[in-house]
């Protein structure tokens, strides 16, 4: 039987009070999420989804769809708006590949979202586990897209083209913030580098669409906004993805604002009237969000193979 229960949070931040109740998250905890819960557990596999605190975990995994974490649990950055713990790096597990292309297939999933810790100790940043993991699962599950969600590689071009060689059907990275805040708000990823890596991306593949994310609440104005857009389009990016930031605790950046879900509708209405292919945006939406749609909105440009690399 299924568990629901609807749960508003509280707002952390100074001034912020309880969270607006567009906010509130339904808490859906049956047969699929214990399901994939003890999939993941046996598989000792983790996800972004509990990591980072996702909101919408319930959710999709209510829906059997998850976002692997590979290359450990433990991050070689402290950006202020991540809850994933961060340290000096104890694993490199060279069979995560293997398990979350097994855990693909036994989930039945159609598309599959890697994602992973910075790595900024390993001499590749994890780019050779990215694209082993995207080889094995095209081997097990052929009929399953894959989404990367990767890490600047510290601006190494090896790596990227190491990744993209692989051939992924979507590669995202994030610049999660403006221009102006970026600095203070992640922890050596820098905006320019972020730009640079997506255009770079299309040079090299430019069959594989190309997607990024911005939090809003943490500063931002709405012109600074609308710029962000203007350069994710100026270097060719195809997918836009735009959520609320919440503050995970205390200790982590406060949140400045919440925008309303017509905010966001007219935020979604900037992008496409910027060129995007799909927008996703919305209080709860995050970068791997309905993912499964957002490949389909970019079907005509999936890249089966290594093709256009």
């Amino acid at each position: 039987m299924e568990e629901l229960r609807v749960v508003s949070g509280t707002g952390n931040s100074a001034g912020q009070g309880r969270r607006p109740d567009w906010l509130k998250i339904q808490l859906r905890t049956g047969e699929n999420y214990r399901e994939l819960k003890a999939l993941m557990r046996g598989q000792t596999l983790h996800t972004v989804c509990e990591e980072a605190r996702c909101p919408n975990l319930f959710e999709c995994w209510s829906h059997r769809t998850a976002t692997f974490m590979i290359l450990g649990r433990i991050c070689t950055r402290a950006c202020r708006f991540c809850a994933v713990t961060s340290g000096r790096p104890t694993e490199l597990d060279l069979q995560e590949p293997e398990r979350v292309a097994e855990a693909t297939v036994a989930m039945g999933l159609r598309h599959v979202v890697v994602t992973s810790v910075a790595r900024d100790d390993l001499e590749d940043g994890g780019a050779e586990i990215f694209a082993s993991t995207i080889r094995a699962i095209r081997r097990r599950a052929p009929g399953c897209s894959v989404e990367v969600l990767i890490p600047d590689f510290q601006g190494q071009e090896m790596s990227l083209r190491k990744v993209l060689e692989a051939g992924p059907d979507i590669l995202n990275h994030n610049v999660e913030t403006v221009r102006r805040l970026s600095d203070r708000v992640r922890s050596r990823a820098k905006y320019e580098r972020s730009l640079e890596l997506l255009r770079r991306s299309k040079a090299i593949a430019p069959r594989i669409p190309t997607k990024s994310s911005i939090m809003v609440g943490v500063g931002e104005t709405w012109e600074e906004i609308l710029a962000t857009m203007d350069d994710l389009r100026a270097v060719d990016c195809d997918i836009l993805t735009i959520g609320q930031y919440l503050q995970p605790t205390r200790k982590h950046l406060a949140v400045d604002r919440y925008y309303t879900p017509d905010e966001f509708a007219q935020l979604r209405e900037e992008g496409l009237k910027r060129g995007f292919r799909h927008v996703e945006s919305g209080p709860l939406v995050r970068s791997s969000y309905h993912a499964h749609e957002q490949v389909e909105a970019v079907r005509e440009t999936r890249l089966p193979g290594a093709e256009g690399v």
